[in-house]
C-alpha cells in the first residue's frame, strides 16, 4: 500500500495512461470512429443542414428506442431541455424546485429561467445524488401537505418539483425519491444530462421522471457537438415539447402563425447526423468506459488515503467522468494534486462550485448541506475518455 501524496497519484496516472512526455491528456474527449463523416456529408450534399431533415427524426426515434421511453425530442442543448421540462410540468414564477447543490449550473439556471426558485438540498456519498432520507426529514420539518400541493411554511411558497441529478453518470436512488414525490405531491424531472447509458435497477435513467433531460455536449459520452433531448412517456407532453421548441409555429404551407410563446431550441440536422452515428457506437463506448473504470479501481486500491468512486450496487453507470475521493484527513492536499497533475499534462478538475456558494444563488432556500460541502472539498475528476481504455 502506498501512502497518499500528490506525487504518488501523479505517478499512478502517468504510468497507467501511458502518457508521452509532450502529450496533454484531456478530461474527456469525443471519439469519432463510425459513420459521422458519411452522415454529415449526406447533409451537406443534400442541403438539409438546418432544423429539418431525416437525421433529426431518426435520432429522436433511435434515442427513444435505446432509452426505453416512448418519445424523445431533440433540442439545441441540455440546458434548453431542462428549461422546457420545467415549462411542460407547469413551473411558474415564484414556485420552488428542489435541486441538489452539487450540480452543473445549468440545473439552477433552468429553474431561474422560469422565474422559479431553486431550493438546494443535500446529497449522499453512496450515489453523489440527492439523499432521500435526509430530504424526507427536512421536508417533514418545513412543509405542509395541502390538497393543492406542498406548501413551504418558512417561505410561503409552493414546492412544486424535484430534479434529481445523476451526477457524473451515477444513478440516484429513484425508488426512494419517488416515495418522496408521492408523499409530498412533487413532480419529478430527471436531470439525466450526464447519464446516457446508465441504468437504475435495469431501467435506463430518464424513465422515472414525468419528463427528463439529456445532454450531448462535446464532453459527454455521446456528442452531437451541442445538443440535448427531452424524454417522456407522455405523448401529449411530447407533442407540446416539439411544438414550443420549434417556435410554436402552426403547420401551414406558407403562413407564419404562432399560437403561444415558443423557443427556437431546434436541433439542426447536421448535429443529429453526428448523433445518429454516435448512438450506433454507444454500446462499444460503454464497454471502453467500464474497462477504464475497472483499471482505475484496480490501481488506486494500492494508494492509501483515497478511493476511486464506483457505481452504487443498484445501478450500472456509464462512468462518464471518473472520480477520486480523498479521505477527510487528506482534503487539504486536493488543490496541490490538481495543480501538480495539470502542470504535468494530465487534466484533472474539482467538482463544480456548489450552487448555494454562487453569488446569484446564495440567498435562496436550502437545507443543511454538510455532506455536499464535505464531498466537494475532497473530490477530483480524472481523465475519462473512452479512447484511454486502449
Amino acid at each position: 500500500m502506498k501512502s497518499f501524496n500528490a506525487q504518488i497519484v501523479l505517478e499512478v496516472l502517468q504510468s497507467n495512461l501511458s502518457k508521452d512526455s509532450d502529450e496533454f491528456i484531456s478530461l474527456h474527449e469525443p471519439l469519432f470512429a463510425g459513420n459521422e463523416w458519411e452522415y454529415v456529408k449526406e447533409c451537406l450534399d443534400t442541403g438539409w443542414v438546418s432544423s429539418v431533415g431525416k437525421f433529426v427524426d431518426r435520432f429522436e426515434n433511435d434515442l427513444a428506442k435505446y432509452t426505453g421511453v416512448k418519445r424523445a425530442i431533440a433540442v439545441v442543448n441540455g440546458t434548453a431541455a431542462l428549461h422546457i421540462c420545467l415549462k411542460l410540468i407547469g413551473i411558474e414564477i415564484g414556485d420552488e424546485v428542489l435541486i441538489p447543490t452539487m450540480t452543473f449550473v445549468a440545473t439552477a439556471n433552468a429553474v431561474s429561467y422560469c422565474g422559479a426558485i431553486p431550493h438546494f438540498v443535500d446529497i449522499e456519498e453512496k450515489t453523489l445524488g440527492i439523499d432521500p432520507h435526509k430530504l424526507g426529514n427536512y421536508l417533514d420539518s418545513i412543509a405542509e401537505i395541502k390538497p393543492e400541493g406542498c406548501w413551504n411554511r418558512q417561505t410561503g411558497r409552493w414546492i412544486k418539483a424535484i430534479i434529481p441529478v445523476h451526477t457524473f453518470g451515477h444513478p440516484v436512488d429513484l425508488d426512494a425519491l419517488e416515495e418522496i414525490c408521492k408523499h409530498f405531491k412533487l413532480t419529478m424531472i430527471e436531470d439525466a444530462a450526464e447519464s446516457l447509458g446508465s441504468f437504475y435497477k435495469g431501467e435506463h435513467t430518464g424513465n422515472r421522471g414525468r419528463v427528463s433531460a439529456v445532454s450531448f455536449n462535446g464532453n459527454k459520452i455521446l456528442t452531437t457537438g451541442g445538443g440535448g433531448a427531452i424524454l417522456t412517456q407522455d405523448d401529449t407532453l411530447a407533442n407540446l415539447a416539439k411544438h414550443i421548441t420549434t417556435t410554436a409555429k402552426l403547420p401551414h404551407k406558407w403562413a407564419f402563425n404562432h399560437d403561444q410563446v415558443g423557443y427556437n431550441y431546434r436541433m439542426p440536422n447536421l448535429n443529429a447526423a453526428v448523433g445518429c452515428a454516435q448512438l450506433e457506437q454507444l454500446p462499444e463506448l460503454l464497454i471502453k468506459k467500464r474497462k477504464l473504470a475497472n483499471k482505475y479501481t484496480e490501481v488506486f486500491q494500492e494508494v492509501e488515503g483515497l478511493k476511486f468512486f464506483i457505481e452504487p450496487d443498484f445501478a450500472q453507470s456509464n462512468y462518464w467522468l471518473n472520480i477520486l475521493l480523498l479521505d477527510e484527513d487528506y482534503a487539504e492536499q486536493r488543490d496541490q494534486l490538481l495543480e501538480l497533475t495539470n502542470q504535468n499534462g494530465i487534466m484533472t478538475r474539482p467538482v463544480w462550485t456548489s450552487m448555494h456558494q454562487l453569488p446569484m444563488f446564495k440567498d435562496f432556500p436550502r437545507m443543511d448541506l454538510s455532506m455536499a460541502e464535505s464531498l466537494a472539498a475532497r473530490m477530483i475528476n480524472i481523465p475519462s475518455s473512452a479512447k484511454l481504455s486502449n
